[in-house]
């Protein structure tokens, strides 16, 4: 496994992330004991940097990875905190239960333009306080929007962006994957950690997993990519990917017979954009939310692209 220094921040981490949210009740709801095997064996393997956040609910799962696996590790977390208050409550909670006396990272969750950047400047004053004291070791933000990074590049105490970066461009807000990249760069030159996330678009590009792959692990100005993974095969497949190596023949067979579904993360807003792309009419809205009818899915994944709230996933 590789390892580089995530910007000017002096923590060195792997160049595979492990994306902490499909592990919890929010995707898979693995159990604490199932999810930490899965994370642990993630560790053991070489990857020492692991993405969370609060709203995940995989605190305990990380926990007993770090015990079972006894390594030191990076972590990463999220708060859409926005008081000082609330901020504070935010990092009790995750040196709590992760028991870490000192946050690696600490991000603002999801930013979404200049003007949340504002309202937020409370709850990012009190991250910066925190790090003076010693308690977290970087700040910074995460977000699906180009602005966001463009504003960030020159933010006065950005030390990490979380930014979301595919071949496609999927889930992207406001632009394209190429003006995503050129304000990533610009904050890369000026020294703030880079690690992407959503390599496959949420699973809606497993049909080019190589290729997605490729583009992202490709570009010089990310450090590390953060993907989720829910089975100790996929952290097989993905680890041997990373270092070069082939992945064994009983990695590939269990992963092709493992089934996959369409899943509609809870904050879908009802737009119906869904279900008017789905040509297998296996979308409908339900008391305001998107359903999905499994059965007649193909897993496409087209629903995703029209998405605003990149609410839906294949996992």
């Amino acid at each position: 496994m590789d390892y580089v220094k995530l910007g000017k921040t002096g923590i060195e981490v792997s160049r595979l992330c492990f994306g902490g949210l499909v592990i919890g009740p929010l995707q898979s709801n693995l159990s604490v004991d199932e999810g930490s095997d899965v994370i642990a064996k993630a560790f053991e393997m070489g990857v020492n940097f692991i993405d969370t956040a609060e709203l995940y609910g995989t605190y305990a799962h990380i926990r007993e990875a770090v015990r079972k696996s006894g390594k030191d590790v990076v972590i990463a977390t999220k708060s859409y905190a926005y008081s000082a208050q609330g901020a504070e409550e935010s990092l009790e909670k995750a040196r709590k239960e992760l028991d870490r006396d000192v946050i690696d990272i600490f991000l603002m969750h999801e930013q979404e333009s200049r003007l949340t950047l504002r309202g937020h400047r409370e709850a990012f004053e009190y991250y910066i306080s925190q790090k003076e004291k010693g308690r977290i070791r970087a700040v910074g933000v995460s977000t699906h929007n180009v602005e966001v990074v463009e504003a960030c590049a020159t933010m006065p105490g950005i030390d990490v962006i979380h930014p979301l970066v595919n071949k496609a461009g999927l889930g992207i807000g406001d632009g394209t994957v190429d003006d995503m990249l050129a304000a990533v760069k610009k904050c890369y030159d000026n020294g703030i950690g880079i690690y992407s996330m959503k390599p496959l678009g949420g699973g809606n590009l497993l049909n080019s997993f190589e290729e997605c792959l490729k583009f992202v692990m490709d570009i010089p100005y990310i450090h590390s990519i953060a993907m989720g993974m829910q089975s100790i095969e996929e952290v097989i497949m993905n680890i041997c990917i990373f270092n070069g190596q082939e992945v064994p023949s009983e990695v590939k067979e269990a992963l092709r017979k493992r089934s996959r579904r369409l899943h509609i993360d809870y904050w879908c807003e009802g737009c119906g954009n869904c279900v008017e792309r789905c040509k297998q009419k296996a979308l409908r809205i339900h008391d305001g939310k998107a359903v999905v009818e499994q059965g007649k899915c193909v897993l496409c994944g087209y629903c995703s692209s029209v998405c605003p709230q990149f609410a839906i996933k294949i996992c």
